[in-house]
C-alpha cells in the first residue's frame, strides 16, 4: 500500500475480550480500496468476531479500526455514518418475513437514506437484476430457497451504496447446490472493484477470487499472503494442518 492510498479498512492492534475470553489478541492488517481479502481459519478462531468488530456490531476491547481513514472506535466518530458506507451480509439472511422483496431492499433506503419511495424502487429492482432475482420482487422470503434468500440480503445490502462489503460465511448455511449462485454474485462483484472482506470456506472462492488470505487461528493472524500462494505452500505448520484437513 502507497502512503498516498488510504486503506479502506485499516485494523491496528485489535483486542477484543468476551469476559476473561480474549477472542482477537492483538490483530494488525489492512484492506485495499478494491480488494477482496479472504479470511479462514477453524471454528472459534476469531473471524467472525474480527469482521463484526470492523463495523462496531461488536466493541473492540482495545486497539484501532479506521474506515477510509476515519477512527471508527474514536469516541467522537459518528458510527452510524460510518457503518453506512459498509454492507454487511451474515450467514443468516434475517430478512423481514412479513415484506415481500421488494420493500425488504427498500425500507432502508427511505429510513436511513431517506430516498422516496419511487428512487428506492428503482434501486432495489437494479440491484434485483444483479443478482438475478428481479422476477421474485413480489415474492416473500418464505417461498424462495436458501440461497435465493442470501442473494436478495446481498442485493439489499448493494441498495445502500455502500463503498465496501463485508460477508460473514455467506454460503455455510446453504444447501451445497445453491453455494454456486451465491459466489457466482460475489465474484461479480469483485470484478466490477467492490471491496470485500469474505469470512469463508469456499478455498475455490479464495483462490481465484481473494487478492489476499488471511489465516486465523487461536484469535491471531498465524499467515497471509496470495491466495494460491497460501494454498498451495503454507509456510506456517499450523496453516498446513488446517489445509491439510479441508482441501
Amino acid at each position: 500500500m502507497s502512503a498516498m492510498t488510504t486503506a479502506a479498512i485499516e485494523v491496528r492492534g485489535l483486542h477484543k475480550y468476551f469476559g476473561d475470553n480474549e477472542v482477537l489478541k492483538g490483530i494488525d492488517f489492512h484492506v485495499d480500496p478494491g480488494q477482496v481479502v479472504c479470511v479462514i481459519g477453524p471454528s472459534g478462531s476469531g473471524k467472525s468476531t474480527l469482521l463484526r468488530c470492523v463495523n462496531r456490531l461488536e466493541e473492540p476491547t482495545s486497539g484501532q479500526i479506521l474506515v477510509e481513514g476515519e477512527d471508527i472506535t474514536d469516541p467522537e466518530a459518528e458510527v452510524d455514518d460510518i457503518r453506512a458506507r459498509i454492507g454487511m451480509v451474515f450467514q443468516q439472511f434475517n430478512l423481514f418475513p412479513h415484506m415481500n422483496v421488494l420493500r425488504n431492499l427498500t425500507i432502508a433506503q427511505e429510513k436511513v437514506l431517506g430516498r422516496k419511495r419511487p428512487e428506492a424502487e428503482k434501486v432495489a429492482m437494479d440491484n434485483l437484476v444483479k443478482v438475478g432475482l428481479a422476477e421474485k420482487a413480489k415474492a416473500y422470503p418464505a417461498h424462495l430457497s436458501g440461497g435465493q434468500q442470501q442473494r436478495v440480503a446481498i442485493a439489499r445490502a448493494l441498495s445502500m451504496n455502500p463503498d465496501m462489503m463485508l460477508f460473514d460465511e455467506p454460503t455455510s448455511a446453504l444447501d451445497p447446490e445453491l453455494v454456486g449462485d451465491v459466489l457466482d454474485v460475489m465474484r461479480t462483484l469483485a470484478d466490477e472493484g467492490m471491496t470485500m472482506m469474505v469470512v469463508t470456506h469456499e478455498m475455490g472462492f479464495a483462490r481465484e477470487v481473494g487478492d489476499k488470505l488471511v489465516f486465523m487461528d487461536g484469535g491471531v493472524i498465524v499467515e497471509e499472503g496470495v491466495p494460491g500462494d497460501v494454498l498451495s505452500n503454507p509456510q506456517h505448520e499450523r496453516t498446513q494442518r488446517f489445509l491439510s484437513k479441508v482441501l
